[in-house]
């Protein structure tokens, strides 16, 4: 074993290094959302945040598929949660986290390939515009903000457990693993 791979007492560099920066990728891409609920229309920090919502959410989803891919190879040398309730229910809630973080992009992706507008990454452009937009495309991504936000509500009660569960009350060394 390297300190990059996981090992069933502690995550290996990569995994820790695609959490943390991950994390804070949500971060910026949930702080952009906010923006842009709660700002007026026409507000140049607002618009600002707005700009990088796109790009971030297809950058989040290559490496959401990419983490996943490291987190599959690395699954039985990676620590094992608990068999109890708060075990099974830490396996559920990064199950559906997990989901989340490909279902929610992935439905922008979609309607993108199905717009008339298409979709461009760093320059790049991955859907070309469409001279009529196909609706069975466009329609998941309807819910593509509600998903998001459940999305953020399951990160701040993953944040809270790591926190409170893991270090304040059964004051184990969970949180350790993934800090390094």
């Amino acid at each position: 074993m390297t300190p990059l791979t996981d090992t069933p007492h502690r995550y290996g560099l990569i995994t820790r290094i695609l959490h943390w920066g991950m994390a804070l990728l949500f971060a910026a891409q949930f702080l952009s959302a906010v923006a842009h609920w709660a700002l007026p229309r026409e507000n140049a920090t607002r618009e600002l945040l707005w700009s990088y919502h796109y790009p971030l959410g297809a950058t989040l989803f290559l490496l959401v598929l990419l983490r996943g891919a490291w987190g599959l190879a690395n699954l039985p040398r990676r620590p094992e949660h608990t068999g109890d309730l708060i075990g099974r229910a830490a396996v559920a809630g990064h199950v559906a986290i997990y989901a989340l973080m490909v279902i929610v992009p992935f439905t922008r992706l979609l309607a993108a390939a199905g717009s008339d507008r298409g979709f461009t990454y760093l320059g790049l452009q991955i859907f070309a515009p469409r001279e009529t937009e196909i609706a069975w495309m466009q329609a998941p991504a309807e819910l593509h903000g509600e998903m998001g936000w459940v999305l953020a509500l399951l990160i701040l009660v993953h944040i809270a457990m790591a926190v409170i569960w893991h270090r304040l009350i059964r004051r184990d060394e969970v949180l350790h693993r993934m800090a390094g």
